[in-house]
């Protein structure tokens, strides 16, 4: 009865907080604006998503799409970056440009009565960024100093690792920060002509919401909008984990073993059974204490704090992966265990327990997932984006409720292929 119940708000929800996707005409290109009126606060946001212009288009030079979009946090050719952030923080603007694996990405939120201007200035920035020499020089300075920080960060070492060894060869298995080698190949010209070629309007979506109405919307997206080229759509690549299994070991002056994993997944965005994907990952390790890894790692072994795995997939890649830190002399026996635990989850399953716990908790900590307007804007972009249509999360969830536990495991034993695990390592010399 509280699960009906349950799914009846969420669908009362959805028409409470309607969201719409608007398509609107700039310089020749339909650009998909996906929109949600909320009027509970006087706020507004928008995000400007370039598609297939993250670190995945980098071509060789890893940190490009990083640096680009650092560059592009500089403000504009006639307001430099000292100038352009006080006039946003005069105003109280949040302004900020970023680059994923996948996208470019530009945010802008503030009041109401003040977004106008954020927009106007998101514009400027859009016709002509801050490529100057100056610029140029402070970007290339915190970079190497993030770089250099990062080497005595194991998490992100053994991380990095992971993701060379499982997609060698690839876009994927690159450094989007960037490596102290690549940074010195990376020049003020390659800057311009990565951000001209990857920043137009056939590559875009863009994500707006608050107390703005569509009408209004049409306008301000369009005047925004209005310096990017037309542009040529971009496709992305699909990429395989490696076949192969692995055990690198990096030495380092660590007091504890970094134990990163991963293995092959086979699975793709819009398959049929991915509500199975998600209560397998919960069970198995996403969901923290009560987790088959936590529950045999830490609380009946104790050789963890904690222990996490999930299976991922998107649009250029699938994948199981996990990490967890332990001593180093029992580093070892940490390794064997991980590799015990999964071979005993596709062999027997989950159990009907184990079932129920997730799908409470699925089903329970919904309303969480989609109380503010971020949150929402958010999954309405992943599910247009994906390809998956508006409203797949809610028909996952009745999914995930109808799920039996016959089903469940015939799903788990039908993905061995997690037990070809990968892993990489960081630890002293002490316990290699």
């Amino acid at each position: 009865m509280i699960k009906k119940v349950f799914l009846a708000v969420l669908l009362m929800q959805g028409v409470l907080m309607s969201k719409d996707v608007i398509n609107i005409e700039v310089n020749g290109v339909n650009v998909p604006v996906i929109f949600e009126e909320d009027k509970s606060l006087p706020i507004v946001s928008m995000q400007l998503v370039f598609l297939s212009a993250g670190s995945i288009e980098d071509n060789g030079m890893d940190g490009l799409a990083r640096f680009s979009a650092a560059m592009l946090n500089e403000g504009t050719a006639k307001i430099k970056a000292a100038d352009f952030a006080k006039e946003l923080e005069n105003r109280a603007i949040n302004f900020d440009v970023n680059a994923g694996r996948e996208t470019i990405v530009f945010e802008l939120s503030s009041l109401k009565e003040e977004f106008t201007f954020g927009a106007n200035m998101t514009k400027s920035v859009l016709a002509k960024p801050n490529f100057s020499k100056e610029a140029y020089k402070k970007v290339n300075m915190q970079t190497l100093g993030e770089i250099l920080s990062k080497e005595s960060d194991f998490d992100y070492t053994a991380s990095l690792r992971l993701r060379e060894l499982m997609y060698e060869k690839t876009p994927l298995g690159s450094a989007t920060l960037g490596t102290k080698e690549s940074l010195k190949k990376i020049s003020q010209t390659s800057i311009e002509k990565f951000v001209k070629n990857h920043l137009d309007l056939s590559n875009l979506i863009v994500v707006i919401g608050g107390d703005i109405s569509a009408d209004e919307v049409k306008t301000l997206v369009k005047n925004t909008l209005l310096p990017l080229p037309k542009g040529v759509k971009r496709e992305l690549g699909f990429y395989n984990v490696a076949d192969t299994k692995a055990y690198d070991v990096q030495i380092k002056k660590s007091e504890q073993a970094y134990i990163y994993f991963g293995a092959p997944f086979y699975m793709k965005l819009g398959d049929k059974d991915a509500h199975k994907a998600k209560v397998a990952s919960f069970i198995l390790g996403e969901s923290g204490f009560g987790s088959r890894l936590m529950e045999e790692i830490r609380v009946k072994k104790g050789l963890a704090y904690s222990a996490y795995s999930r299976f991922g997939f998107d649009k250029t890649s699938s994948s199981f992966t996990g990490y967890l830190q332990t001593k180093t002399q029992t580093l070892n026996e940490a390794r064997e265990l991980v590799k015990k635990i999964i071979k005993e989850f596709t062999d027997k399953g989950a159990t009907k327990e184990e079932l129920e716990q997730a799908k409470r908790f699925l089903l329970g900590s919904e309303p969480l997932r989609v109380e503010t307007l971020s949150q929402r804007l958010s999954r309405s972009f992943f599910e247009y984006y994906s390809g998956l249509g508006l409203g797949f999360s809610k028909e996952q969830l009745k999914k995930i409720e109808e799920l039996n536990i016959e089903e469940l495991n015939e799903f788990i034993s039908n993905h061995q292929e997690i037990n070809e695990l990968i892993f990489s390592i960081v630890t002293n010399d002490s316990a290699a």
